[in-house]
This record gives C-alpha cells, structure tokens and sequence, in this order.
C-alpha cells in the first residue's frame, strides 16, 4: 500500500515536509500545493522556493498544476521536468467557488468539451507523466459517467479520486458508491482520497476495496503527522516526537519569516487542524 500527503494550502510547504519527513515515516509522495499556471509561464519566487529540489532533498515530491489554457501547463510542466520532476498533478479537484467559477479546478469538470481538448493537448505536448485529482463532477455524482470516460482515453499515471462532488466542498459523507462503480471502470490506476482520519478509516476503505494500492490523506495527516508511519505497522507518535516535530516547525519558520508574527500566523494553519487529536477545544486554539 502506497500512502500520499495530499496537498494543504498554507500548511504543507516544504518546510513542514521537510519537518515532518524527518520525524515520522510512512508517506510515499508529498504532493505540492498548487500552482497556477499563467500566461507569462513563470512561478513566483514563492512557488519557486517550494519546489526547488534543494529544498527538498530526501522527499518524494510530485508539484500540482491548477490552469485551463493547455500552453501554459505545458510550459510549466516542461519547467518541472527540467528540474528533475517525474511527474506533475493535474488539480481538478478544488472546491473553492473562486477557482470554480474560472473554470479551473473542480470547475473544469463543469464543460466536459473543453476538459477533453484540455487533456488531449496537454498530453501531446508533454512528455512527463500527469497525475490527476478529482472530483466527482459538480453539482451530482452521476456526472462522473461522462468524466471517467474521458480520462480513460489517456495515459493518466493515476487518478486520485475525491468522491464528493464541487457543490458538497468538504461537507456530506463521501460517496463511496460512486468510488465503487469508478474503481471498476477505470483505465487507468486509482487512488483513493477523502476523511481518512484514522486507522479504523483507513481499514474500511480497504475493507471494502481491498485492491486499493494508494491512498491520500490530507487533514487526517496533519492532525496526525504519525497516521501514515501506524498504517504501515510503525509506531504511535508521542508526545516527545510530537513535541520535537512541532518545534522544529515553529523555529524554521521564524528563521526563515525573520518575523514572529509571520511565523505565528504559519502556525496557526497547523495548530487549527493539529490541536483536533488533543481534544482541547477552539478557546485552547485563540490562546496559542
């Protein structure tokens, strides 16, 4: 079983990979946060940074791409090969109304004509492998019928499914109907992705698709940086592991931001989803 940390604005750059890399084990691929692609086909010094291999020695790294012009994510995928990348994910999978209503992100997946000619450029342009994450469709389910079958046309290095829909962001239960049904019509190979929170989580999902051969955890990992290293059998993070991990986190980033404020503000992303696993409520949260 491979395990992926998928991609958290704000929370999962390379500071905190290269933090928790060195603290727990378990994770196969770190995915990057999103870049978005754009007409001048450059990164910010910011995305630059990211992803730069010398920052991220010893990761098993896979940057995400978010656009809709096919020329521009060629031209960064092209950019991220020379640097020595593998392979680069294709985001069409996120939720936020912002991204969405431009046709980008989950909001791709509204006018499958132009998904289609999307794909068939970028896949003829390129040479290196593309990941994809998604999500069901927009508003129901049953849209992935059409989705699916356009995906099946091309070599897709794998599919990571969310299975909600836009509409649903991250609220309603996943529908893991619909995960059955694309499993088994899939051409090429699947991951699964969404509320694997724990190991009990885990283990339904590949109790009840037990060909499953990845799988990516989001919030559920950085409420508990040691769920991927307890899943492949390793032991609990505790509390001195937890402490130091936590504490390098802090101190690199006020390196680094030259501000504790900044600092502080970084944390506080962390601290939101990471405090959920000490039961200490939201008062214990506006404190730190």
């Amino acid at each position: 079983m491979r395990y992926y940390f998928a991609p958290l604005e704000g929370i999962t750059g390379y500071i905190f990979r290269n933090a928790h890399k060195r603290h727990f084990s378990g994770v196969d691929k770190y995915f990057a946060p999103f870049i978005s692609t754009n007409q001048n086909h450059a990164f910010s010094n910011k995305e630059m940074r990211d992803i730069l291999p010398e920052n991220n020695e010893g990761v098993s790294l896979v940057p995400q791409l978010l656009g809709k012009v096919a020329v521009d994510f060629i031209s960064a995928a092209k950019v991220l090969e020379d640097m020595g990348y593998s392979e680069v994910n294709l985001n069409l999978g996120c939720p936020s109304g912002t991204v969405a209503a431009k046709g980008k992100g989950s909001g791709a997946l509204a006018d499958t004509d132009k998904l289609s000619s999307f794909l068939e450029e970028i896949f003829q342009g390129t040479n290196i492998k593309i990941s994809i994450k998604t999500r069901l469709g927009i508003k129901e389910p049953e849209e992935f019928d059409e989705i699916l079958e356009i995906f099946n046309r091309y070599p897709v290095s794998e599919l990571i499914i969310h299975p909600r829909v836009q509409r649903d962001f991250y609220k309603n239960t996943v529908n893991l109907d619909a995960f059955e049904k694309a499993l088994s019509a899939s051409a090429n190979p699947v991951c699964y992705n969404g509320d694997i929170n724990t190991p009990d989580d885990c283990g339904k999902v590949l109790e009840r698709f037990p060909k499953t051969q990845s799988i990516m955890i989001g919030r559920g990992l950085v409420s508990d940086p040691a769920l991927a290293q307890k899943l492949c059998g390793g032991s609990d993070g505790d509390k001195n592991v937890l402490q130091a991990f936590h504490d390098e986190l802090y101190s690199t980033y006020r390196q680094v931001f030259r501000n504790d404020r900044n600092a502080i503000m970084r944390m506080k992303e962390f601290w939101s989803l990471f405090m959920e696993q000490f039961n200490c409520g939201e008062k214990a949260g506006e404190k730190r």
